[in-house]
């Protein structure tokens, strides 16, 4: 098989994760029904992590802009955790345009470069296509919405998949779907779920509430970390998205509305853990009352690299096969915020498996 060459939009921490994990993964050698740390699918559709390979890089950092991605993947205010010594790569971090990319409230972490920015969607379009970029991953900050679309069009230009990591609603966008569709270009998206999440989690233990006759009186998701993304979530402004696409992916387990609340904070302390609580009130036999809590503690964007290897495989299989379009199946199953989502996991994870065996086509 040939490998998966990429552009990442925003060298964050999710980007180094990502990275790292293309180098953590290369001597993978799995036995048959053995479970892999960290990894749903050690192979996809053929694909290894390890055939992932990154050859674009776009960022606005002074700290990060114009060094080689192997150094900006801990340019400050990166501060996840370091799994992989990730050697020079001979991939440049170019400067892209700001545009609503860093709010005032963001510019409390960012240090903007003032390099000359590459700003014709055009000749990002050339560069995609030069370096021959299979797939275009948005690692962009939550809420980036002209930011966003001047990437996903440089990539429409370019014939280049899109994995949409934000809640910038990219496959929910029935235009562009439309048009991606035409074209043969895959989408995955929006949002990602994290591997084990909160969204995740929050849909399982309501579904199991459902199941066993609890009646759901009320229920809130609370959700604080340390990184960048979480400081750029208090500014309401900026994280009614994410709110909306945790939302989404809870309401579509629940079979009658009961109020539910999400909300997110910042502890700078955490750095990129993140801390999620979960409490379901409801009505058990007679009536009686129950409660449920739970606490789930995970390293934020560690948790996300499972789900983005896979959406980028999938991405890469599509293309493979000449299918354009929102990948429905993979978007459910990695992404909160997908235009089609199915009741349970297992039905998403079943259906995005059939699709990687080519049982259907999206």
């Amino acid at each position: 098989m040939n490998e998966i060459r990429i552009a990442v939009i925003g060298v964050g921490n999710c980007t180094n994760s990502l990275v790292q994990g293309t180098y953590y993964y290369k001597d993978l050698k799995v036995k048959e029904g053995e479970i892999v740390p960290g990894l749903m699918h050690p192979e996809l559709g053929g694909y290894k992590v390890s055939d992932i390979k990154t050859v674009v890089a776009f960022d606005v950092d002074a700290r990060k802009v114009g060094k080689d991605l192997s150094e900006a993947i801990w340019g400050k205010p990166n501060c996840t955790a370091k799994f992989y010594d990730v050697p020079f790569m001979g991939v440049k971090v170019l400067m892209g345009p700001v545009m609503d990319g860093v709010s005032e409230h963001l510019k409390h972490y960012v240090k903007v470069s003032d390099a000359k920015p590459i700003d014709d969607v055009n000749e990002v379009a050339r560069i995609f296509k030069d370096a021959k970029v299979d797939v275009v991953v948005n690692n962009l900050p939550t809420a980036s919405e002209q930011a966003t679309w001047f990437y996903m069009e440089a990539a429409l230009k370019a014939g280049c998949g899109i994995v949409n990591g934000i809640p910038v609603l990219v496959a929910n966008n029935k235009d562009f779907a439309a048009r991606a569709k035409a074209a043969k270009i895959p989408v995955v998206g929006d949002d990602y779920k994290s591997q084990l999440g909160g969204t995740v989690l929050d849909r399982d233990l309501l579904r199991l509430c459902i199941q066993r006759g609890v009646k759901i009186s009320k229920s809130y998701q609370l959700n604080y970390g340390g990184n960048t993304d979480f400081w750029n979530l208090t500014d309401w402004n900026r994280g009614v998205t994410k709110h909306r696409s945790k939302k989404k992916g809870v309401d579509a387990v629940m079979t009658y509305d009961a109020p539910f609340s999400v909300n997110v904070s910042q502890l700078e302390v955490l750095d990129d853990d993140k801390i999620c609580r979960i409490e379901i009130w409801g009505e058990n036999f007679g009536g009686t009352p129950i409660s449920l809590e739970a606490k789930l503690r995970v390293v934020d964007s560690c948790n996300s690299g499972g789900v983005l290897v896979d959406g980028i495989r999938c991405c890469k299989l599509a293309l493979d096969r000449g299918i354009g379009g929102v990948l429905e199946s993979a978007s459910s199953y990695l992404s909160k915020s997908a235009p089609v989502q199915y009741p349970s996991e297992d039905e998403a994870r079943e259906a995005m498996d059939e699709f990687i065996a080519g049982k259907r086509e999206r």
